[in-house]
């Protein structure tokens, strides 16, 4: 849903000639509404069971077994499968079955670019970590088709083999388009044409990563402190 890449899926499960002899709109295959989903579990596919003073416990829900729909809404099948098997495809499964679908395939494609290619369809953005969370949001932003690309701190949760991992995709993706990349981490701006250093309101220096090196300031002088932090055993400012 964070991506739109579900609602290009509803839509397809809506156009099976299935679907549409029963008279299925793509909102029958949402779990967030009702008369698709499971009124069990409210299309959360599992039940809480509070524990008062402990943490609350998760079970299956008993009546669609985790599938979050009504037994009517998952037998419609697209290409033999049910929305909740697709729910429960990986991003790189997901990419072979709708591979022939280039509107969903683009977007699937570029999630495992990222490195989300593990992360299944149906997984509830809540559950992943700081760097997969960042990832999807650098997923979103790369394959909306916008001449201009404003990034925020992209990489902030990312260790260091993730992040160039990630820079080496987006580099590639973004060919061809003009990026604002706004980073403290300057391990990550060594990437751009054009580096802006601000301090105090204002422009202290500027120019690309090998020509502020060879300046020797301030740029030079962050980038050699902050060049420790990816160093095996580094442990504030001293090597272990």
């Amino acid at each position: 849903t964070y991506t739109g890449l579900f609602n290009e899926i509803r839509t397809l499960f809506a156009a099976t000639q299935e679907a549409k002899a029963r008279g299925y709109g793509p909102g029958r295959f949402s779990f967030n509404t009702k008369g698709g989903r499971c009124e069990a579990c409210c299309g959360d596919g599992m039940l809480k069971i509070e524990m008062h003073f402990l943490s609350d416990v998760y079970v299956p829900c008993e009546v669609c077994r985790g599938k979050r729909y009504n037994r009517e809404t998952l037998e419609v099948r697209y290409k033999g499968k049910s929305i909740a098997d697709v729910l429960d495809m990986t991003a790189a499964e997901a990419l072979e079955f709708f591979a022939p679908v280039p509107k969903i395939a683009e977007k699937l494609r570029t999630l495992c670019d990222v490195g989300l290619g593990y992360v299944k369809l149906g997984q509830s953005s809540t559950t992943l970590s700081g760097g997969e969370a960042q990832k999807l949001m650098m997923a979103r932003a790369l394959y909306k088709d916008a001449p201009v690309l404003v990034l925020d701190e992209p990489t902030a949760a990312l260790d260091p083999i993730a992040e160039n991992e990630v820079y080496e995709q987006y580099r590639r993706m973004a060919a061809g388009k003009t990026s604002l990349f706004i980073s403290h981490r300057l391990a990550s701006t060594r990437f751009c044409d054009r580096i802006v250093l601000l301090r105090d309101g204002g422009i202290a220096e500027e120019g690309t990563h090998e020509t502020l090196l060879a300046a020797g300031g301030e740029y030079a002088r962050l980038y050699e402190i902050q060049s420790c932090w990816y160093q095996p055993g580094y442990q504030g400012g001293k090597q272990a």
